[in-house]
C-alpha cells in the first residue's frame, strides 16, 4: 500500500491535537494521571499515543535537527523539569559505511568516515538512539574535536554549517491502532497498554548548507520515552 501523503504542516497539526483531545476527552475520569507505560490499554488512549506519535513524525520530518526537536518535545510535555537533551555516548564497535552509504555521501572507498552512537536524554529518560556516519574532512576541526571528546549531540555540534535534511526513510515500528480504526474500533484489554521499547524510525541524509555537499548520514530510532508523561485529564 503506498503511503499516505502528509498534509500542510499547520493543517496536520491541528488534526493531530484534535484526535489528542478527543481521545483524552473520553478517558476515565476516576484517578490520577499515570505515565505512558501506564496507560489504560484503552481505545482512548491508543488514538491519543497514536495521535502523538503521529505528530512527533510530522515535526521530525519537517525539521532539519532531531535534537531541537526532541527538546520542544520535552518542554511541551514536561518530561522532565528541565527541558535539556544530553547525549550519552556508547562506545560500542564502529559499525562501517556500506558501499551504499558511501554513495549517498558522495565519497570513494578510500575516505575516512567517522562513526557515532547516543543515546539522547530528557532528565534521564531517553528519547531515542542515533547512529550517524560522518565525514570529517567535511567538518570543521573543532566540529571534530566535540564529537570525538564530548557527548554534544551531533545537531548542536554541527549546527554552524546551517545543515539541511533530507530524509531517507520513515518507519513507523509501532501502531497502536489497526488500519481499520476508524470503522472498527478495537476493544481494549482493561490492562496496561503495551508500548514497545521501539516505536519509530527515521534515516536522513545531512548537507552542507553553504554548498550542498552530505556530510553525516544518521539513523534515529525513537523509544517508549517520548510517551514518558502523564495522560492529560479534563478539568
Amino acid at each position: 500500500m503506498a503511503p499516505m501523503p502528509l498534509l500542510p504542516i499547520p493543517t496536520r497539526r491541528l488534526a493531530v491535537r484534535g484526535a489528542i483531545a478527543l481521545a483524552v476527552f473520553w478517558l476515565p475520569l476516576a484517578g490520577s494521571a499515570r505515565a505512558a507505560p501506564d496507560w489504560p490499554d484503552s481505545f482512548t488512549a491508543r488514538l491519543a499515543a497514536q495521535a502523538l506519535v503521529q505528530e512527533l513524525r510530522a515535526d521530525l520530518l519537517s525539521e532539519p535537527s532531531a535534537t531541537a526537536t526532541l527538546e520542544r518535545w520535552c518542554r511541551v510535555h514536561t518530561i522532565a523539569p528541565e527541558a535539556r537533551i544530553t547525549a550519552a555516548r556508547q562506545h560500542d564497535a564502529a559499525v562501517p559505511p556500506s558501499a551504499e552509504q558511501r554513495a549517498r555521501l558522495q565519497i570513494d572507498a578510500a575516505e575516512p568516515v567517522g562513526y557515532r552512537h547516543v543515546r539522547l536524554i530528557c532528565g534521564g529518560v531517553v528519547l531515542s538512539e542515533a547512529e550517524n556516519w560522518y565525514v570529517p574532512s567535511r567538518l570543521t576541526q573543532e566540529m571534530n574535536r566535540v564529537l570525538d571528546s564530548t557527548d554534544t549531540p551531533f545537531g548542536k555540534a554541527v549546527q554552524a554549517l546551517a545543515f539541511k535534511r533530507a530524509t531517507l526513510s520513515s518507519r513507523l515500528l509501532w501502531r497502536p491502532l489497526p488500519e481499520d480504526w476508524a470503522t472498527v474500533p478495537p476493544d481494549g484489554t482493561g490492562g496496561v497498554l503495551g508500548v514497545p521499547a521501539q516505536i519509530l524510525q527515521n534515516r536522513a541524509l545531512l548537507s552542507r548548507g553553504t554548498d550542498g555537499l552530505p556530510f553525516a548520514e544518521v539513523v534515529e530510532t525513537y523509544t517508549s520515552g517520548i510517551l514518558a508523561f502523564p495522560l492529560p485529564l479534563p478539568h
